[in-house]
């Protein structure tokens, strides 16, 4: 028997001041993280050319984030070896998108794709007028439809915060920091032998800087992904209503991701708590867990999802997925 219509808003106000306050810190780092990247960027045009080269490195950043190449979400999913969807294969996860994404705002649904991969694995392309958003049959397969709909509510938020518009200016600026610091490194070894001759002292401090701001570029970068992602879970767990059912799946996955399968799957992958925090992507799952059941409030009607056992796997028409990985560039992927 269908569930009966509630609101999605947070019901306990201490719950919703929380999640305030969880957003505005999010956005601030964000800021604040965004910001160092280009400071560093400038620091580095600074060593090389003083004010001139400050202002020569900010309008090479703009300059290739305008020209810089826009593919398609097609062309991005064609080398995963996606197809698109039809609503007959996966009728409900068709329902609670469109329902996440209304309540998204988003000008259009985004179109779902799916990577015949036995892997745990869910991505956004696009912007916010054109996207799409790729599930693995292996996700499709290990998750409840409760557990799927915070998986498509994490991945909609990235799309409508613009994330990859966000990381694609970092990964700009990164770049350009490290084309700048190489350049600068290779001009002071072609003049080392004139600054030893008039005996000139050499910046020690400068060159430091130089050689360090690609590597101080990346962590910040990093810095920024990790705290995209804590964003993406808090407004999923506002799509839906449902902090517990996006901490379910990430839990899920976590515990799956590390069975002693594993190894055998993905030789060549490092198992993610074998990396240090400041060089993953995305944060601890057990943080994001925690900071989701901070959130917990009465389990919601899910959206689209009204008249299905939350707890039950999705119907699928497609058979499961038996691909083996084979090595590409990065490691294993199948």
């Amino acid at each position: 028997m269908p569930h009966t219509h509630r609101s999605f808003m947070p019901t306990d106000q201490a719950a919703a001041d929380l999640r305030r306050r969880h957003k505005i810190a999010n956005v601030l780092q964000s800021l604040l993280l965004l910001g160092g990247m280009v400071l560093l960027l400038a620091l580095c045009g600074m060593i090389l050319a003083g004010v001139e080269g400050v202002l020569w490195a900010l309008l090479g950043g703009a300059v290739s984030l305008l020209f810089s190449p826009r593919l398609s979400p097609r062309m991005v999913l064609g080398m995963f070896g996606a197809r698109r969807l039809t609503h007959a294969e996966a009728p409900v996860l068709f329902d609670a998108l469109a329902a996440i994404a209304r309540r998204a705002e988003l000008p259009a649904v985004p179109e779902l794709w799916y990577v015949a991969s036995p892997a745990l694995n869910a991505f956004a392309v696009g912007s916010r007028r054109r996207s799409a958003i790729a599930i693995t049959d292996g996700l499709l397969r290990a998750l409840s439809l409760r557990e799927l709909a915070g998986v498509l509510a994490h991945e909609v938020s990235h799309v409508r915060n613009n994330d990859l518009t966000v990381m694609g200016l970092a990964d700009t600026v990164t770049s350009l920091t490290r084309l700048m610091s190489v350049f600068g490194m290779a001009l002071l070894i072609l003049n080392l032998p004139l600054l030893m001759m008039r005996q000139e002292a050499i910046p020690w401090l400068l060159v430091l800087l130089l050689i360090a701001a690609p590597w101080i570029g990346v962590l910040l970068q990093l810095a920024l992904s990790r705290t995209r992602e804590f964003d993406a879970d808090l407004d999923a767990a506002h799509l839906t209503g449902d902090p517990e059912g996006v901490a379910s799946a990430l839990a899920r996955i976590e515990r799956l991701q590390h069975s002693p399968w594993e190894g055998l799957r993905f030789p060549g992958r490092r198992r993610a708590q074998n990396i240090p925090s400041l060089l993953r992507t995305h944060p601890e799952t057990e943080e994001r867990v925690r900071r989701l059941m901070a959130l917990r409030t009465p389990p919601p009607v899910l959206p689209g999802l009204d008249a299905h056992p939350l707890h039950a796997r999705p119907h699928l028409a497609m058979p499961a997925a038996v691909r083996r990985p084979r090595y590409r560039i990065g490691g294993y992927w199948y």
